[in-house]
């Protein structure tokens, strides 16, 4: 049985859990999200607990099965709480500022790197070298960061270049003299 997969999701106060065939609709304070699941998960919800469950053995269901609860504790989470990635500028000249719904970056290209935030995603910037993104969906809020730090990513010899906070990068050595 999937460790995971097994584990109860404890439902909140304020937060509305609802199956719909395969949908799952989750309404909270933040939002609302909705998933369609697999075919052969099952959601049993008693006492404001939800058990995920798989009718079978079979492989593709057993691969699922811990997916399928991670998907709702997160959905859970995100109309509860909300995510939240800290992204950093490291770089002499590098900044970035918001305007409007638009993240400025200037990355030490010959133009600034203007992007509008998704729906449902929003960014703010504190100082002029951290990037915060916010938003009640994971995936759509690890996704972004990840296009923005695809801008510059951090390079191995001096490190400069957008990372997340408290990402470790490799530092090579230069060059050296002649022998």
């Amino acid at each position: 049985m999937s460790r995971i997969g097994k584990m109860t999701i404890t439902i909140p106060a304020g937060v509305e859990v609802k199956q719909d065939g395969r949908t799952m609709v989750v309404k909270g304070p933040k939002g609302e999200l909705k998933q369609t699941f697999f075919e052969g998960i099952e959601f049993e919800e008693k006492d404001k607990v939800i058990t995920v469950t798989r009718e079978s053995d079979a492989k593709k269901l057993r691969e699922l099965h811990g997916l399928s609860r991670m998907l709702l504790a997160n959905m859970v989470t995100g109309v509860k709480d909300g995510f939240k990635k800290e992204l950093e500028i490291v770089g002499v000249g590098y900044r970035a500022n918001k305007q409007g719904n638009k993240l400025v970056l200037n990355l030490g290209y010959s133009h600034p790197v203007e992007m509008e935030d998704p729906k449902g995603i929003e960014t703010t910037v504190e100082g002029n070298n951290k990037i915060i993104v916010t938003g009640i969906d994971k995936q759509k809020v690890g996704a972004y960061a990840a296009i923005i730090r695809e801008k510059r990513p951090p390079e191995p010899y001096k490190g400069k270049g957008i990372r997340y906070v408290g990402e470790v990068v490799k530092r090579k050595e230069g060059k050296t003299g002649k022998k």
